[in-house]
């Protein structure tokens, strides 16, 4: 069946306007122009669409079947032109970013109100997983990039390094360690500790490095979240190890913030170990303009933190 978008667009011209002249004005078409498309929309198909008097033009059950359908399709296709055009100029687009998930609380929300502000016909669809999915979404192309922490086993990605944070000590307020300004890692031997489990890219570094400064406790609680590590500490089950990332700001400073029981405060651990924060994406395979144009926004949004 041959059938050209010409065609479908002048059935379409002629279904609204219901007049074969007013069509030919909307398509800059003559009006004999419009019918020979219509006429042949008709015999490719095998069906009358319009029912043609000296007064007006109805449309048939099949006409109104065809407009329907058309109308949706060749919207869709109108979309998807707009959207492969925007590729080559940057401007339009969706892209898709897949983020762990303390990354996708503290460092995503940012990216995404400013590309909104800066590119509002760039649509920044984030996906919240825990490292290893992010990892395999990266690889299988289920998403343009990912936000990850420094990963291991990376030879098929390239990574991009755009922030290093620290980890440091929360605790409740009234913990004697809440007392201090700075907090070395060996005065965490004997703690029970509330930690990132090891679907985060954060937990292998934290274990390395209590183990290098012989700082041996007990790991009482093990899970994904910060914000479930921060109410667990409220609720007085340990201390814990988180980055700097996670932590709001109130809580750093010795004296300030709450005084309630379940109020947490903040320090910093030394000597200081870090966490590089990576967007990673296919080594053999380059990122569209306007996914890159994305990858800059977030470099940059990282960089002012």
């Amino acid at each position: 069946m041959n059938i050209s978008l010409r065609q479908l667009r002048a059935f379409l011209a002629v279904a609204e306007s219901r007049n074969f002249s007013r069509a030919g004005e909307l398509m800059a078409l003559t009006q004999p122009a419009v019918s020979r498309n219509v006429t042949e929309l008709e015999q490719a198909l095998g069906v009358q669409l319009l029912h043609r008097t000296t007064r007006e033009v109805e449309l048939t059950d099949a006409g109104r079947l065809l407009q329907g359908h058309a109308t949706r399709v060749l919207d869709a296709l109108d979309e998807c032109l707009l959207e492969v055009s925007g590729l080559a100029t940057q401007r339009l687009g969706k892209v898709r970013v897949a983020s762990s998930p303390t990354l996708s609380a503290h460092l995503m929300p940012r990216c995404i109100a400013r590309c909104r502000e800066q590119a509002p016909g760039i649509e920044l669809l984030l996906l919240d997983r825990i490292q290893s999915d992010v990892l395999q979404s990266v690889r299988s192309g289920e998403v343009d990039f990912g936000v990850v922490i420094d990963p291991q086993g990376r030879d098929d990605l390239h990574c991009e390094t755009i922030l290093s944070e620290p980890f440091c000590l929360v605790c409740p307020a009234t913990h004697r360690l809440a007392r201090k300004r700075q907090v070395a890692w060996s005065d965490l031997a004997g703690q029970p500790l509330v930690l990132l489990d090891h679907a985060s890219g954060s937990r292998r570094l934290i274990d390395a490095a209590l183990q290098a400064h012989d700082a041996e406790a007990a790991v009482v609680q093990e899970v994904g979240h910060t914000t479930t590590i921060f109410c667990m500490l409220q609720a007085g089950l340990g201390l814990s190890v988180v980055p700097e990332l996670a932590v709001p700001q109130a809580w750093r400073t010795p004296g300030s913030g709450a005084t309630t029981p379940d109020a947490l405060a903040s320090r910093p651990l030394l000597p200081r170990v870090q966490r590089d924060i990576m967007l990673v994406r296919r080594r053999q395979r380059e990122l569209s303009p306007v996914a890159q144009s994305v990858w800059d926004l977030i470099r940059g949004e990282a960089g002012q933190l």
